[in-house]
């Protein structure tokens, strides 16, 4: 296949093992990949043949390769696409005052604001009938990010199509989406998503696709496509980035799989309706701005679990208008703002009353909803040093159909261990 022969003769030249996404040099050898490839190919299934090889034996192709592909299919489905339609990108900052800084202002610099402007411009410039906006929301940031934001937008982009919103202006005007939170400490980016996403409803644009990310760059911007071509093509209410599928693209830098796969068992286990969705954390998700409307309203959460409760609404709204997208994924070289906290207990109990408001009760549920319940910091972090044996050797992908592990097993597990 010549677009292999592409990805070779680039690899063979560029010779990048580690790539990292903060990089600027790296950025752009993957965008001259991506470019190439989208140019040569003839059809967008030849771009699905040439991931589902590399799917297949992904440790032959480096991470540039890979990232360069997801980002070409993105850019050749949006080609596809004749009606005009508006991409909203929403994402929240706290403590982000080094990370939005050049490396040359900090050390721990990563720049990007702008480097998330220029992916989604280089995603969508050649195409007449795509417009862009992006939505930037400070969270109640002790150290004004918001405000350094406004700065960069001022010295280093001219374009009128991003603004900065702040959480804080919400909850003083009462704004309908805030109405359970008395301070921004009561938000964990998830009060301000939901503000950024309810005022991108609110322009009222047509076919607006409404897609929130991260504030790191784990996530290239330039994906989306991958998202819209769901929403537009395949009348999905929404489509969420996967970081489970068997062709997405993973590295992750810490060491949290264990809980992260303890977190998703429990979880599935009480709000079953959700059981055809894996990864419901990845910051990447796009909504129809229709369906923004409809589920954005009278929120229990606000934190970090604020993700399962819009999909939760969005299911009940319509059943399975959910789609799930693989993507690649690089955790950022530095640690995020949240996922050093990884507050998997706090983000159970917010699903175990979720559980009680919106799902269909069931005796088995209903047994994990009170256990979630109960669990202090103590007894979790006992759970996480002991998950069970299968729990740990099976995939996530299949915890909607694995039930061996109960209740009464977990217990057994905190009566064994707990202090006396």
């Amino acid at each position: 296949m010549y677009l292999k022969e592409i990805i070779k003769e680039f690899e063979n030249t560029e010779h990048i093992i580690d790539l990292d996404l903060t990089n600027e040099v790296h950025l752009l050898k993957i965008q001259k990949l991506a470019d190439n490839l989208y140019k040569e190919t003839q059809s967008i299934e030849e771009i699905y043949s040439l991931e589902e090889i590399m799917s297949r034996k992904k440790q032959n192709f480096s991470l540039i390769a890979h990232s360069a592909v997801k980002i070409a299919k993105s850019k050749k489905i949006l080609s596809e696409i004749k009606e005009n339609i508006n991409i909203t990108i929403i994402f929240a900052v706290y403590k982000e005052h080094t990370r939005i800084l050049t490396k040359k202002e900090h050390k721990h610099g990563e720049d990007f604001l702008i480097k998330k402007i220029n992916q989604i411009q280089n995603l969508t410039e050649s195409f007449k009938n795509i417009n862009w906006n992006m939505i930037v929301v400070d969270d109640g940031c002790p150290e004004k990010s918001g405000k350094i934001a406004q700065k960069i937008l001022k010295k280093r982009y001219k374009g009128k199509n991003v603004e900065v919103l702040y959480l804080q202006d919400a909850i003083d005007n009462n704004n309908p989406t805030v109405n359970n939170i008395k301070n921004t400490n009561d938000s964990r980016k998830g009060g301000s998503i939901e503000y950024g996403m309810w005022y991108a409803s609110e322009k009222n644009i047509e076919n607006n696709i409404i897609i929130y990310t991260d504030a790191d760059l784990s996530t290239h911007l330039g994906q989306c496509g991958l998202l819209v071509g769901e929403i537009i093509n395949n009348n999905k209410n929404v489509a969420i980035a996967s970081r489970r599928e068997p062709m997405s693209i993973v590295i992750k830098t810490g060491k949290r799989n264990l809980r992260g796969k303890l977190f998703i068992y429990l979880w599935k286990k009480m709000l079953t309706r959700l059981n055809y969705i894996v990864d419901t954390q990845c910051g990447f998700k796009a909504f129809k701005s229709e369906t923004v409307k409809k589920i954005i309203f009278n929120n229990t959460e606000k934190k970090f679990a604020f993700d399962i409760e819009l999909l939760l609404k969005t299911d009940i709204l319509k059943r399975k208008s959910i789609q799930k997208v693989p993507i690649a994924w690089i955790d950022s070289a530095e640690a995020s703002t949240t996922t050093d906290l990884q507050p998997y207990l706090d983000m159970l109990k917010a699903i175990a009353r979720m559980y009680h408001k919106y799902a269909q009760p069931s005796a088995i549920s209903h047994k994990f909803a009170y256990l979630i319940k109960s669990l202090t910091e103590e007894q979790w972090k006992i759970l996480t040093e002991h998950v069970p044996e299968g729990i740990q050797i099976k995939s996530p992908l299949h915890y909607d159909i694995y039930n061996e592990i109960t209740v009464d097993d977990f217990e057994k597990i905190l009566d064994k261990y707990s202090k006396n």
